[in-house]
């Protein structure tokens, strides 16, 4: 009798553990689909401080009335954002123009696409000694960036504003010995981008980035001239939203592009960047 009671007592227990299991295997499976929702409504993108990750943070505003949380990682360095994008520790990021991209895809075998342009830094012409480009003196001397892209860009600038002419298909990759006419024999000063602030006053004019004009002080505003969102080096240079090939239209990707490209986030950046950065959507 003992026994049986035993037996009894022995399946009665195994029975609780087995059931005990069973309970913990199915609230682990609803704690594991509740986990996969957040996560699918959870959005990491990397980005620049300034002013990519400032733009973000009224996309995320945006966003959240949709149910997607956005989680932004600032990065000080134009690489890891595309390795963490290309791993899928990033979902997208939002820091660099085209022209980049396609060469970093070349040169690291990354597989990269933009979805959206979102905005550009115009270059903008800044007065020096001079006070505006129609009392440019004959042999004025302007001061432009050294390196050959922002070069491109300030001697288009030059072009559109009627100062220079270039030869034909220089473009992007013009240089000073592209200049084909030179009405008033500007001369030029090439230095570097980021002291053509400092060396305003030794020139005319300045042709500077809309980045370093910024942290110098200038305002675009007061910029004799600027790039316009239809120039060439606008269209080209305009700060792009980039993910992993294969991912431009997942629900989540297009509910951020959808948001970064709203009217609240160009709102945003007109009312805070004064003319800085200009949205190209």
């Amino acid at each position: 009798m003992k026994k049986a009671v035993k037996i009894v007592l022995s399946l009665t227990l195994a029975l609780s553990t087995l059931f005990a299991f069973a309970g913990c295997g199915k609230n682990s499976t609803a704690s594991d689909k509740t986990n996969n929702d957040a996560a699918d409504k959870t959005i990491t993108i990397g980005a620049s401080v300034t002013p990519h990750a400032e733009i973000l943070k009224e996309a995320a505003k945006v966003l959240k009335k949709e149910g997607y949380t956005l989680n932004i990682k600032e990065y000080n360095d134009y690489v890891l954002p595309n390795t963490a994008t290309e791993s899928g520790e990033l979902d997208a990021n939002y820091f660099q123009h085209t022209p980049y991209l396609e060469n970093f895809n070349k040169e690291n075998n990354t597989h990269l696409v933009s979805i959206a342009k979102v905005h550009y830094e115009p270059f903008g012409i800044y007065a020096g000694k001079t006070s505006s480009l129609k009392d440019l003196k004959d042999g004025a001397t302007v001061a432009v960036p050294n390196d050959t892209t922002n070069e491109a860009r300030a001697l288009l600038l030059l072009q559109d504003n009627g100062l220079i002419t270039l030869k034909d298909g220089a473009g992007l990759n013009a240089t000073a010995v592209d200049i084909t006419k030179n009405p008033k024999n500007l001369k030029f000063k090439e230095i570097e981008a980021a002291q053509l602030v400092r060396s305003i006053k030794d020139v005319d004019v300045a042709v500077i980035n809309g980045n370093y004009a910024i942290e110098g002080g200038l305002k675009v505003s007061d910029a004799l001239a600027a790039e316009s969102a239809q120039s060439t080096a606008a269209q080209t240079y305009a700060n792009i939203l980039v993910v992993k090939e294969g991912n431009e239209n997942t629900p989540k990707i297009e509910a951020l592009k959808k948001a970064l490209l709203s009217d609240e986030v160009r709102k945003y950046i007109n009312d805070t960047y004064a003319g800085a950065v200009v949205p190209i959507f």
